[in-house]
C-alpha cells in the first residue's frame, strides 16, 4: 500500500492535506462484502423493536458527538460549520423517524381473492451498496442507512474519495453499538473497483447519489448484473416567480436555497425564472441579499459561504460561468477566482440566461445564480420544462390553489415547493425523474425500495 493509492483528505479552505487513508485491496473488498452479508443474515432475524432501539441509540450517539462530527465535515469538504451541525441533527432525526415509523411501513397488506386471501409481506433484500457523495457526507448516508437497518438489510458504504474521514466515522458509530460486526461496512476503494462490488452475488441492490455521469455508469453496471438500483442525480431546478408573488419572500427563499452548502446542492434554486412584470424588483432584492454572503472561514459559526469542496469542482464552476458569458449571458457580480489559498468562489449572478447556455442547460454546482426573464406565466412554465433534469422546483405566487394545480399538472419534477425552497424530509419521499434519476428515498416509499415484496396466497 502506498500513499499514491490512498484516499487523501484535503482542507478546501487552505488546500492543505489533512490525512491519507489506505484503500482496500481486491481480497479485502471481497472479504468485506462477505462480512456484511453475514452481519445481515444475523440482523434480519432480529425483531423490529430491537432494530428501532438500535436506531434510537445511534441517534443519541450522533447528538453526543455533534460538534466533533460537524468539524470533521467542515474540515474535509468546507461546509460552513453551522450547516454541518444542522446536517448531524438531521441524521439523528431520520434515525428516530424510522425507528418510530418503520414497522408500520412494513406491515403486511391483505387482499381478498376469489376463495383465497393474498398476504403481501415485506422482507429484507440483503446487502445494499451505497455510493454516496461529498456534499452531505453524513446526511446522504443516513437517509439510506436508517431505513435499511430498520428493514433488516446490511449496507456497504462507498463514500466520496475526498471525505474518507467522514465515511470512517460513520462506520465507527455503528461499530460502537451492539450490532453484528460489519452490518455497516466502510469500503475505502477507488471508483474503478465499484463494479467488482456490484457484480458480487451477495450484493442485492445499489443506491447512488451523485452526478448524472456517475448515475449512468452505475445504472449500466447494475443492469448488467441485474441489481435493484435507486439513483438521485443532478438537478437544474426551476424556481418560478409569478407576478403576484411576495417578491421579498421569493428572493430570500431563492437565495437561501442557492447558497446552501456554498451552492453545492443537487436540489437547489438553480434557474430563477421570473415574469417580466416583477423581474427588476426581484433582481434588485437578490443582489441586495447576496451582499450578506461574503466568503468566510467555514470553521466560524457565522460563515454563510465557504469554499468549494475540491479544486477541480471550483475550476469547473468558473469554466461554466466563463462559457455562459461568452454565449451572451451578462455578469452582474462575482465571477472571478480569488487570489488566495483554497478553493474559493464568490456569490455570482448571471442574467440574460437563455436555453443553449451552460447556466441554463447544465447543472452548475456552485454559488451561481441564473436570472431568467419570462414574458408571462405560460412562458415561465415553458422555460421551466426546457430541461433534461427533473429533481426539484418551486412556484412563488399568492394563489395557493393555482400553485397546487401548476405543481401537480405542469411541472415535471420529483419535489415541488410553493412559496418556499425544496428540502428533503424523512417523512416524505424524495427523488427525481428524467436525467435526475429514478426511485425514491425517505418516507414509506423510500423504505420499500430495497425490500422483497412476497405475495403469499392461501385458501380462506
Amino acid at each position: 500500500m502506498t500513499f499514491r493509492e490512498a484516499l487523501v483528505a484535503i482542507n478546501p479552505a487552505t488546500g492543505l492535506t489533512i490525512d491519507h487513508y489506505p484503500v482496500l485491496d481486491l481480497d479485502e473488498i471481497d472479504t468485506s462484502v462477505l462480512g456484511c452479508h453475514r452481519a445481515h443474515k444475523a440482523w434480519e432475524i432480529v425483531g423490529f423493536q430491537q432494530r428501532a432501539e438500535l436506531l434510537q441509540r445511534l441517534a443519541g450517539r450522533l447528538e453526543d458527538q455533534r460538534d466533533d462530527l460537524a468539524r470533521l465535515i467542515t474540515g474535509e469538504m468546507g461546509k460552513p460549520l453551522a450547516e454541518a451541525g444542522a446536517e448531524i441533527d438531521k441524521c439523528a432525526w431520520v434515525c428516530r423517524y424510522f425507528a418510530e415509523s418503520g414497522e408500520a411501513f412494513l406491515r403486511a397488506d391483505e387482499i381478498q381473492l376469489d376463495g383465497s386471501i393474498a398476504s403481501v409481506v415485506s422482507r429484507p433484500l440483503g446487502v445494499i451498496l451505497a455510493i454516496m457523495p461529498w456534499n452531505f457526507p453524513f446526511w446522504q448516508v443516513f437517509r439510506a442507512l436508517a431505513p435499511a437497518l430498520m428493514v433488516g438489510n446490511g449496507m456497504l458504504l462507498k463514500g466520496a474519495s475526498n471525505v474518507p474521514g467522514c465515511s470512517r466515522a460513520i462506520a465507527q458509530l455503528l461499530a460502537a453499538l451492539d450490532v453484528p460486526a460489519g452490518l455497516l461496512t466502510n469500503l475505502p476503494i477507488h471508483a474503478s473497483e465499484i463494479e467488482r462490488v456490484i457484480a458480487n452475488p451477495l450484493v442485492r441492490g445499489v443506491t447512488l447519489t451523485g452526478s448524472e455521469a456517475a448515475g449512468r455508469a452505475v445504472a449500466a453496471m447494475a443492469g448488467t448484473h441485474l441489481k435493484k438500483c435507486v439513483l438521485e442525480l443532478g438537478g437544474q431546478d426551476p424556481y418560478i416567480v409569478l407576478a403576484d408573488a411576495d417578491i421579498a419572500l421569493a428572493a430570500q427563499k431563492c437565495v437561501q436555497s442557492r447558497m446552501l452548502c456554498s451552492g453545492q446542492v443537487c436540489i437547489a434554486a438553480k434557474r430563477l425564472i421570473v415574469v417580466d412584470a416583477v423581474y427588476d424588483a426581484f433582481r434588485g432584492e437578490v443582489l441586495k441579499l447576496l451582499e450578506t454572503y461574503p466568503l468566510a472561514n467555514p470553521s466560524e459559526q457565522a460563515c454563510r459561504l465557504g469554499p468549494l469542496a475540491r479544486q477541480d469542482l471550483r475550476d469547473q464552476v468558473h469554466a461554466q460561468v466563463v462559457a455562459s458569458i461568452a454565449a451572451g449571458c451578462r455578469l452582474l457580480r462575482g465571477g472571478a477566482i480569488p487570489d488566495q489559498p483554497g478553493w474559493w468562489y464568490p456569490a455570482t449572478v448571471l442574467e440574460g440566461v437563455v436555453p443553449g447556455t451552460p447556466a441554463f442547460d447544465d447543472e452548475v454546482f456552485g454559488p451561481v445564480v441564473s436570472l431568467i426573464r419570462a414574458s408571462d406565466e405560460e412562458h415561465a412554465l415553458e422555460l421551466a420544462a426546457e430541461s433534461r433534469f427533473g429533481l426539484g422546483a418551486a412556484i412563488f405566487t399568492a394563489r395557493q390553489d393555482h400553485a397546487q394545480h401548476l405543481a401537480a399538472e405542469r411541472i415535471e419534477s420529483g419535489s415541488i415547493a410553493i412559496n418556499d425552497f425544496v428540502k428533503s424530509d424523512p417523512r416524505v419521499p424524495f427523488g427525481g425523474m428524467k436525467d435526475s434519476g429514478f426511485g425514491r428515498e425517505l418516507g414509506r416509499l423510500g423504505m420499500q425500495e430495497f425490500v422483497n415484496h412476497k405475495t403469499i396466497v392461501s385458501p380462506v
